[in-house]
């Protein structure tokens, strides 16, 4: 274009007017909008996909990890009041020690607990919180997991799955009934029946009655760790209990039949001691056959033959490692044969009953008692619950230089005095120490092992009765016991699981409700979130 071309459209230009230049500004805006749009479109846009991928992201990590720190160690907390859906710290050593796969089979759907609440509730008008059951068993698959074995829970109906349960019955001659707790591992099987589930949470009528608040005594935990580690004791110690003499009860079942069953079923048998009933004359009792023999409040005199297969026992053919507990009967006094038996043990059980003005519970003849060897009892959980003892014989120490090993186990305090078996009002002796509990042992050695052989005499067969052995929140004599059988037994030392005091106060909600809440924490709120995190985003987009 030539100069004076140039010039002419120049002039041309700078004589249009406002107006025309606005317009084609204006334009020019317009056809720039397009591109701007799509790239603001393009950055949030971009920005919205990439913030939702890393929340996405964000949430499946999280809810790995979550899964994977909750099957290792519990992720609920327990706000109760009363600790019901912890466990113990006992408990909790038990089954992080277990070496052994467990299965814990419950015969029926979870939501049968939520069906025995209500059942209790129509019952008793008070919420019996049974939810806690099927909470616990999850706490001890999560903690056995801490451990070098496992607890795998899982829940069957017998009517759809017969062949599930029909697994146990080679290994178990019982019943297996709806609501029971199979706890199995290998071959060794313990079945919680569905009666015994029910019991486990009992009402508090002591408490009821003495103070008017509504409780609950729950004993499934001590149930449950009981049955998992006898399931996983390879070598549980086989005890005797002499129950009848040529088919004749060999004790006084109305007055001690508690007693036995205490410290059979509820002490020894939940604890790791496979126990069986014997006839102490017709039976045989073969050290291959035990490692411990019961003889329980004998009314009458055991004859000689009975006297020489106890002994022959204990000393095993020269291997010795047996024991044998004696309780005598706090009122017979004429029974040579077994006295002559236990002086061979230089122990001597006095026809003397132990009296204590300053402690005892609520009458002289109930003293508390203490421990008295306390490498020979071991550790007791808590040593500040007293040891008690109704009508205790006091148990002496015969000087005889054979060589046997005797200690006084449990015994009464400094003010103790004994009266006479026949005449209560007869005082005996100074006031004193008494034994209450002894031990006598006999040794031999071989290529520098010893071999032990013992014989535990307990002074009062009430010292077992069940309403001082179940009490085992209130008194030590469940944990003495067990820990002293446990010592002379060569068996780990282990406790008795104590009960549960459950407030009715406390909140509880069903597994129905537990669930509408899982729904709403882990759903609900997180749909709701993100939601409204997806509207913002939005209107950012458009704006």
């Amino acid at each position: 274009m030539s100069k004076k071309e140039l010039d002419e459209n120049k002039d041309l230009t700078n004589s249009k007017a406002p107006e025309e230049l606005a317009t084609i500004e204006e334009n020019a805006e317009q056809e720039a909008k397009p591109a701007s749009a799509f790239r603001k479109k393009l950055k949030y846009g971009t920005m919205f996909y990439v913030i939702i991928a890393l929340v996405v992201a964000i949430v499946v990590v999280f809810n790995i990890m979550v899964s994977f720190i909750g099957k290792r160690s519990p992720m609920k907390i327990d706000l109760t009041p009363d600790d019901r859906y912890e466990l113990s710290d006992d408990s909790i050593a038990a089954v992080k020690n277990i070496e052994k796969d467990v299965d814990i089979t419950v015969t029926a759907k979870r939501d049968y607990f939520d069906a025995l609440a209500s059942y209790w509730r129509g019952q008793t008008g008070y919420d019996t919180p049974f939810e806690l059951i099927p909470e616990l068993l999850d706490k001890y698959s999560v903690y056995a997991k801490q451990g070098k074995g496992s607890i795998d829970v899982k829940y069957v109906d017998m009517d759809v799955d017969p062949d599930i349960i029909n697994q146990y019955k080679k290994y178990y001659n019982g019943d297996i009934e709806r609501g029971s707790i199979i706890v199995s591992s290998g071959e060794r099987v313990s079945v919680i029946s569905s009666t015994d589930v029910m019991n486990m949470i009992t009402p508090d009528q002591y408490t009821a009655q003495t103070t008017g608040e509504y409780k609950f005594k729950f004993t499934g935990e001590s149930t449950i760790t009981s049955a998992i580690t006898n399931v996983c004791d390879a070598h549980p110690v086989k005890t005797a209990f002499a129950m009848t003499m040529n088919g004749a009860s060999l004790f006084d079942a109305q007055s001690y039949g508690s007693a036995v069953n205490a410290f059979e079923n509820e002490l020894l048998a939940k604890n790791g001691y496979d126990c069986s009933d014997i006839d102490i004359a017709l039976d045989d009792i073969k050290p291959e056959d035990y490692d411990a023999v019961v003889v329980f409040a004998p009314s009458v005199d055991l004859s000689e033959d009975i006297i020489k297969k106890l002994s022959d026992f204990l000393y095993n053919g020269g291997k010795y490692n047996r024991n044998l507990i004696y309780v005598p009967d706090v009122s017979k006094t004429n029974l040579p044969n077994i006295e002559a038996f236990l002086a061979d043990w230089n122990i001597k059980v006095e026809n003397e009953i132990i009296c204590d003005a300053k402690y005892n519970i609520g009458i002289e003849s109930t003293i508390a008692l203490k421990v008295s060897d306390s490498e020979a009892v071991g550790k007791l959980p808590n040593d500040k619950l007293p040891i008690v003892s109704p009508y205790t014989r006091a148990l002496t120490e015969l000087s005889k230089n054979n060589g046997n090993i005797v200690k006084s186990l449990i015994s009464s305090y400094e003010e103790a005095y004994t009266v006479s078996l026949t005449d209560k009002n007869s005082e005996v002796g100074d006031a004193g120490t008494r034994t209450a509990v002894m031990l006598s042992q006999k040794q031999t050695s071989e290529d520098f092992n010893v071999y032990t052989s013992s014989v535990l005499v307990l002074g009062s067969p009430y010292m077992l009765d069940s309403s001082v052995i179940l009490k085992n929140t209130t008194y030590n004599n469940a944990n003495a016991v067990l820990s002293t059988m446990n010592q002379i037994a060569g068996k780990e030392n282990g406790a008795v699981i104590l009960e549960k005091s459950l407030q009715y106060s406390a909140i509880a909600p069903s597994t129905g409700q537990a669930k509408v809440i899982q729904i709403i924490v882990v759903w609900v709120i997180p749909f709701i979130i993100a939601a409204i995190g997806v509207m913002v985003l939005l209107r950012r987009r458009n704006k």
